[in-house]
């Protein structure tokens, strides 16, 4: 057996050697399938069945992508740099970067992130007089979007009613204005790609003798449109082969459709699934529970993980009275399993929503322990950044109206509010862009930079240091740009972009514009790294590069850290210890899941995706009452708690798990998720008199004593129980709210 082929179970090695046929891999969790998918490549190249460039590989994240090439590399003794392998969208940005001029669009077409195809949406309804109320932007960008989806132009969209009309109005102009700019969102690199290969007979047929295998992976998430693209490349020669989960299918929100993998067995006639099974990552016991919970949801493929390393632990059941007692017993587990020798890094808090974890975060700061939010602000969505890639994308299309609107006036020039209304009407006038009317306004950029020489043109007056002020002065700053990048490598481009701009010095007179400087100082080692990797000094293929990369989450290094997450989020993800917290109905399955089609179906596949994070330990734990949006909330256990056998939960408090049984029964049999407003899970709430009497010693205008902030008098008190806050003035730390309960006030 060859050494690439070594290690692999009867499975593993089935779906690696397989024939020139097209195969469906039901690969579960921790089951190895990026093994498979790379051992895959490997094997068809090294058996000569095909040259690397005769592979089509497609992955959801660049870091997927990235990670796929180098197992190759330390497989194959080649240079995989020309390889087509990634994701979709970056996939269709080569296609059409190669067949621009055939796809309808500019050599330096660029690619807009969400953010500037909301605003772009936002001047178009401002333009048309819409009522930003009847047609929010974010509605429009999503009607936008999932047309785009469905492979539907807005001629070709269904009208029932005069809100769809709108909408499809909405949507005309939206494409009018892209194609004027010469600009696409996301969704466009996709149905774009698609409508050329359908349009043009030749270049398909090039792309389908070129392309004898297809790989996929994270099948289960590719929507409607990204299926059928996949299914014109194919056309009737090239072998199909396609791994996923139905069970791991948590992106309907974004467009995923999991009824691809039954199309995929009809469409390419799929006579044998090869269900990977045995689970290389977690112990039986948490595979156990995650089986049985997702054995509930209807119309599975159907497999059964398991594992040859034994059950392990149970999972830990954790009852808490407040969503406060949760966070602090999280606390003291991790401390113990640090202790332990478990790193931070290697222990995860999952949880459905994000308003959850604001808790927890001022649980671990009180505890001094480090922690990571995943997926925080990304790098190329923070402010000072968008600023500078407005800049870039200047340098390289002045004609992009979003991002001349986004810096005409920052740093500040003095253009003000009517003045950039006038300017759209004079570009609406004229039939042409923004850029345009500036220059007929002010009489040519060519001409200015000539009159005024390089100090002028870069917008500052003669003998001074001050900036220029007015579009003029905005003009002759973009066109001595232009002029001024000409001939310097990508580093140097946003070097002196930064530089002449004014964005570093308006952010060097800022009194805490530290930070952003050092952001902005980080982009020129964006641009150094990406010309390092991807051997390309372009401005346009870096700025394609920051628009596919935002969004999508770059780990970052330093200290051994907790961290925390979504569940969302979490997916793909695995660590020694999990934490799942608020497993409640209403927010786990969320409130919302009961008013959508098979949403409570999606909300358990969620719920298995948490579950299989785990290695060795996993805790579940949810609260009595938790103070969410504002308002204290009384709610029940989450059913899915209640899936999942007896046998294999140990209960940290086990008197309580009875009531809970009867309580979380009787909630399903009402299918109700409205908050409980008495006492919950079987058992009275004993300490609320003992709270109710101590509360009331305390009054308006007494004196008290904190421990940290020293000596003050109560304001005001509201509330009674555990609920029971005061308001205090202190005399040095101001005035605060304080929870009786957590407080230890002492009577002055």
């Amino acid at each position: 057996m060859s050494s690439l082929l070594s290690g692999l179970n009867p499975e593993q090695l089935e779906a690696v050697t397989l024939p020139h046929q097209s195969a469906l891999v039901l690969a579960g969790a921790g089951s190895g399938k990026t093994r498979v998918l790379t051992t895959r490549i490997a094997h068809l190249i090294q058996s000569g069945q095909v040259s690397p460039h005769g592979i089509l590989a497609v992955t959801f994240t660049n870091k997927a992508a990235k990670e796929m090439l180098i197992r190759i590399s330390a497989m194959l003794p080649i240079n995989t740099r020309g390889m087509w392998v990634g994701t979709f969208h970056g996939l269709c940005n080569r296609m059409l970067r190669a067949h621009h001029q055939d796809a309808g669009l500019p050599q330096a077409f660029q690619i807009l992130d969400s953010a500037d195809q909301l605003a772009i949406i936002k001047r178009i309804l401002k333009s048309l007089g819409a009522d930003d109320e009847k047609f929010p932007p974010r509605q429009v960008q999503w009607f936008i979007n999932n047309a785009k989806d469905e492979g539907l132009r807005a001629s070709q969209v269904e009208v029932y009613d005069d809100f769809a009309r709108k909408m499809t109005e909405f949507y005309t102009v939206y494409e009018q204005q892209c194609n004027k700019e010469g600009v696409v969102d996301f969704a466009e690199l996709l149905l774009r790609s698609y409508e050329l290969l359908i349009r043009n007979e030749i270049l398909r047929e090039h792309y389908c003798a070129r392309f004898s295998h297809i790989l996929v992976d994270e099948f289960q998430d590719t929507s409607r449109l990204q299926y059928k693209w996949l299914k014109l490349l194919a056309g009737d020669r090239a072998a199909v082969f396609v791994v996923g989960d139905d069970d791991q299918s948590i992106y309907a929100f974004r467009g995923a459709n999991t009824g691809n993998m039954k199309d995929f067995e009809r469409d390419f006639r799929i006579t044998k699934i090869i269900k990977l099974e045995q689970n290389y990552r977690s112990h039986g016991n948490i595979l156990d529970a995650a089986n049985t919970l997702i054995r509930n949801n209807s119309g599975r493929l159907g497999k059964n993980l398991w594992t040859s390393e034994g059950h392990g632990e149970l999972l830990r059941v954790y009852n808490a009275p407040t969503d406060f007692d949760e966070a602090a017993f999280i606390v003291d587990e991790v401390k113990s399993l640090r202790a332990e020798g478990v790193a931070l890094t290697q222990m995860a808090l999952l949880y459905r929503s994000n308003a959850q974890s604001r808790v927890l975060e001022h649980a671990l700061f009180n505890a001094a322990l480090a922690y990571r939010v995943y997926g925080g602000m990304r790098f190329f969505e923070r402010q000072e950044i968008k600023h500078a890639l407005a800049y870039l994308r200047l340098i390289a299309n002045p004609d992009n109206d979003n991002a001349l609107l986004r810096v005409i006036n920052f740093p500040l020039r003095g253009i003000g509010a009517r003045s950039l209304e006038q300017l759209q009407d004079e570009a609406k006038r004229q039939g042409g862009g923004l850029w345009a009317a500036m220059q007929q306004n002010c009489g040519g950029g060519a001409t200015l930079i000539q009159d005024s020489g390089v100090k002028e043109s870069l917008g500052r007056s003669k003998g001074s240091d001050k900036p220029k002020k007015g579009m003029e002065s905005f003009v002759a700053l973009i066109e001595a740009l232009r002029q001024g990048c000409e001939g310097l490598t990508l580093p140097e481009v946003v070097e002196h972009m930064l530089e002449h701009s004014g964005l570093l010095a308006h952010y060097r007179a800022e009194r805490e514009g530290a930070d952003r400087l050092e952001n902005l100082n980080e982009l020129i080692n964006a641009a150094t790294s990406f010309v390092h990797e991807a051997e390309d000094d372009s401005l346009t293929a870096f700025l394609a590069h920051a628009s596919l990369e935002a969004g999508e989450h770059q780990a970052g290094s330093g200290q051994d850290a907790l961290q925390l997450m979504t569940v969302h989020s979490s997916k793909g993800l695995e660590f020694h210890t999990v934490f799942l917290s608020g497993l409640e109905e209403s927010l786990f399955p969320h409130e919302n899941s009961r008013n959508e089609a098979g949403g409570l179906e999606e909300e358990r596949r969620l719920m298995y995706v948490a579950l299989t994070r785990a290695r060795r330990r996993l805790y579940l734990s949810f609260a009595q009452s938790r103070m969410l949006h504002g308002q204290t909330r009384y709610n029940v256990p989450s059913r899915f708690l209640q899936e999942i056998p007896d046998n294999l939960l140990k209960w940290l408090q086990p008197v309580q798990k009875a009531g809970y049984r009867s309580q979380a029964a009787e909630t399903r049999n009402r299918e109700s998720n409205v908050a409980i407003r008495e006492p919950a899970f079987g058992m009275q709430d004993h300490s609320t008199s003992v709270r109710d009497t101590e509360a009331a010693q305390w009054r308006v205008g007494q004196n008290v004593t904190h421990a940290k902030f020293g000596a003050g008098v109560i304001v005001s008190c509201e509330s009674q129980g555990a609920d029971a806050r005061v308001q205090v003035k202190f005399s040095h730390a101001g005035t605060k709210w304080l929870s009786l309960q957590y407080a230890k006030l002492v009577p002055a």
